[in-house]
C-alpha cells in the first residue's frame, strides 16, 4: 500500500478549511497524481444547491494546472468539530472522477485508526460513458 502519511495530514488540514456554514460535516481530499504532486481540496457549500464536494475541489485544481495522470484520492470527513467517520465520495464526485481517471484508480478513507482501499470500480461499477 502506499504510504499515505502525507495524504493524510493534507486531507486533515484541508478538511479544517471547509466551509460548511450549513450543513455541519466537513470532508478534505488529497489527490495523488502519477507524478508524486498532491493537490487538496474541502467541500464548499453554499445556500443555493451549488455546493462542491471536497473531491470535485482537488481535481479542478489539479486539472486547471494541467494535470491528467492521478494515482489515489484520500478522503477525510464527518460532522463539524467531531474526528473523522467512514467517508466515501457521492455519486457525483465519483461519476467526475471517471472522467479523468481509469478503473483501477485508488479511493482510501481514513477515519479513527482505520484506512479502508477502493477502486474507482469498486464503487461505481458502471459508470456513465459516451
Amino acid at each position: 500500500m502506499l504510504d499515505l502519511k502525507d495524504d493524510i495530514i493534507l486531507a486533515t488540514n484541508a478538511r479544517n478549511r471547509a466551509y460548511a456554514n450549513y450543513v455541519p460535516y466537513t470532508v478534505g481530499a488529497a489527490l495523488r497524481t502519477k507524478n508524486g504532486k498532491i493537490y487538496t481540496g474541502c467541500n464548499v457549500q453554499n445556500q443555493g444547491i451549488q455546493s462542491i464536494c471536497a473531491e470535485r475541489v482537488a481535481f479542478c485544481k489539479a486539472v486547471s494546472e494541467g494535470e491528467r495522470e492521478f494515482e489515489s484520492i484520500l478522503v477525510v470527513g464527518g460532522p463539524k468539530g467531531e474526528p473523522t467517520e467512514k467517508c466515501l465520495p457521492c455519486g457525483v464526485c465519483r461519476q467526475f472522477m471517471s472522467e479523468f481517471v481509469d478503473k483501477d484508480f485508488k479511493i482510501y478513507t481514513v477515519y479513527g485508526n482505520k484506512v479502508e482501499e477502493y477502486t474507482l470500480n469498486d464503487l461505481l461499477p458502471n459508470a456513465f460513458e459516451l
